[in-house]
């Protein structure tokens, strides 16, 4: 169980909320064979179970990915006979992962007596008199201490890999030999991997079938200029 400050509370809640200006953090891992540059023509196949190359599903995201790999050089294919590069699209969400986190939030209380105003009473009566006093006293209020409470949050994994295998080589072999593979990943309380798909395709567009050495943490979020560029040009599509 984590203790969170209060800027990480905010940060949290803004995360909850779906806010567009709060970045996506996304890991990106890319590993590639030597001597690949010239296999570009390729074809994008699914690559998840049961899943068919005109799931609609399917179809939109790989629209999100042709686009990423013609800006790296790549060209679609007309027909998978004349490809050279068959690229295997799997995609997917976890199971969601609750977490805890305890946050204190002040109470208020009386800290103390700023003031106080005495009232006397003289009462009489024939040659006698009595006298009364009365104080009031003002206190002042703040906080007095910090009361502990516990609070849950919600995580998903979310993963896009791309594996590309050379065609040219399995015409004439009957192998599927790997040419390079790109896995991205990340973790956020969204669920809606529509939403989030894009978003990692952009932020991983540059280490498309390169060697990245090492799993590289890449921040993006839905107002990168590539983002709106993708939907910009997704909706124009739509209308065509």
């Amino acid at each position: 169980m984590k203790k969170l400050c209060s800027a990480s509370i905010l940060t949290l809640i803004l995360l909850m909320a779906g806010c567009a200006s709060v970045p996506q953090y996304v890991n990106v891992d890319s590993i590639q064979a030597p001597n690949t540059d010239n296999k570009k023509n390729f074809v994008l196949l699914p690559g998840n179970k049961d899943t068919s190359a005109s799931d609609l599903q399917f179809r939109e995201y790989a629209a999100y990915i042709n686009r990423a790999l013609i800006s790296r050089g790549f060209m679609p294919a007309e027909s998978i006979e004349t490809a050279n590069l068959a690229i295997f699209v799997v995609y997917g969400i976890g199971d969601p992962q609750q977490h805890q986190y305890l946050y204190s939030v002040p109470v208020w209380g009386q800290t103390g007596i700023s003031s106080s105003t005495t009232y006397g009473t003289l009462s009489t009566f024939g040659n006698t008199g009595t006298y009364s006093e009365t104080t009031k006293y003002h206190p002042t209020y703040g906080i007095t201490g910090y009361s502990t409470r516990v609070g849950t949050y919600t995580m998903y994994f979310r993963f896009l890999v791309l594996d590309a295998f050379d065609l040219s080589e399995y015409r004439k072999s009957k192998e599927l030999v790997p040419l390079w593979k790109t896995t991205v990943t990340s973790t956020g309380p969204g669920s809606d991997l529509r939403r989030i798909l894009p978003v990692m395709v952009i932020a991983s567009k540059s280490h498309i079938a390169t060697n990245s050495g090492r799993r590289i943490k890449v921040e993006i979020d839905e107002n990168n200029p590539d983002m709106l560029e993708l939907k910009t040009k997704m909706s124009t599509n739509e209308k065509k």
